[in-house]
């Protein structure tokens, strides 16, 4: 394994347990009654243990969508045509997609990585982290070769460090590409053993017609492709993506540098899982901001352990669910750094202790 991937793995830490305690400690002591904010006080506590600090702010957010081709939209597993995917690369630049007025809304910015998008973008903002021009289709043979999707992840790694050293706090997963809930399936499908038939959903909103080429390309995958569940990089150069290797990557190095990774559907979760498989403690990382209308996605979160913060019925990518998360996140840490205790408030706490979970 690439150097840049095993030293990030290794930098990896465990949640701040003192911290979280004590960020625990403090909501018993606001001005509620305990429990009384939900999961907004366990956003808080989570966040508490990953900044290693009770009372955490994570001011500068940033969603990196990640963009890259498809082979196998060759068979009409999409509704949209391959084209599309450059033309929203192009549509993100100008910030005209439902992410970029998503990630305005809560204060984030948004960067564009170029994974492996089936043509060249001559455009200054994007980031250039293509090792091939998308991939080849996962139906008939191996998306990449190994060292491709080895040279991604660790791309994604560097990028993640990047974006520390420039002062981004949390990093959103988004993601763009025609086909890519095709491999997010078959992605699922290899890592969770679940069949093709529950982790394949109609992505684009394809016809029966199209979601039974869909299925049957994903199946091919498993059984042409035989991806190794044990080697996470074997998964992804039988059965991944340009962007979704360059995801998990992203997770990866993220969660290495300290800052914590908000997920967004589908194709950004099978990143998860790869990232996950590759580095365990790096799922302590993870949020999940929304449960996709793809029915893999359930399966996806499951096996990570995660409990999305929103069902919205959302499908579309981009990062949007992840936008949305943020304003969350923020609202649950202002909670704890605003909010009145019983002492500072002269109000009355409880007259007897109060399970949290009450």
């Amino acid at each position: 394994m690439e150097r840049t991937i095993g030293d990030a793995i290794a930098a990896i830490v465990p949640a701040d347990e003192w911290a979280r305690e004590a960020a625990r400690a403090h909501q018993l002591r606001l001005t509620k009654p305990a429990g009384a904010l939900g999961r907004l006080e366990e956003l808080a506590v989570w966040a508490a243990g990953i900044a290693r600090t009770p009372a955490p702010s994570f001011e500068r957010k940033t969603i990196v969508v990640a963009a890259a081709d498809h082979g196998v939209a060759v068979d009409g597993v999409s509704a949209y045509p391959q084209d599309v995917t450059a033309e929203m690369v192009a549509n993100f630049l100008a910030g005209g997609a439902a992410v970029n007025v998503l990630a305005r809304h809560a204060g984030a910015d948004v960067r564009v990585v170029d994974a492996g998008v089936a043509r060249d973008i001559d455009d200054p903002r994007i980031v250039r982290a293509k090792v091939r021009y998308g991939t080849d289709s996962i139906a008939t043979g191996w998306a990449m070769q190994r060292d491709e999707a080895e040279a991604l992840v660790a791309r994604g790694v560097s990028f993640a460090r990047e974006l520390r050293e420039d002062g981004v706090d949390v990093i959103g997963l988004g993601d763009m590409g025609i086909g890519n809930t095709t491999s997010a399936a078959a992605i699922t499908s290899a890592i969770t053993g679940a069949p093709p038939r529950v982790t394949t959903g109609r992505g684009t909103g394809v016809d029966d017609e199209a979601y039974t080429r869909k299925l049957d390309a994903v199946e091919r995958a498993l059984s042409v492709n035989e991806p190794d569940a044990s080697d996470p990089l074997d998964v992804l150069a039988k059965a991944g993506g340009c962007e979704i290797a360059f995801l998990a990557g992203l997770a990866i190095g993220a969660a290495s540098a300290g800052m914590p990774v908000i997920l967004d559907g589908y194709p950004t979760t099978a990143a998860a899982l790869i990232a996950a498989a590759l580095a365990a403690d790096a799922a302590a990382y993870m949020l999940a901001s929304h449960l996709s209308a793809e029915p893999g996605h359930r399966v996806a979160l499951a096996h990570l352990g995660l409990r999305p913060l929103l069902d919205l019925e959302m499908r579309l990518g981009e990062g949007t669910g992840a936008a949305l998360a943020f304003s969350l996140l923020d609202a649950a840490l202002r909670i704890p750094r605003e909010m009145a205790t019983f002492d500072s408030a002269g109000v009355s706490g409880p007259t007897s202790e109060i399970p949290p979970e009450v």
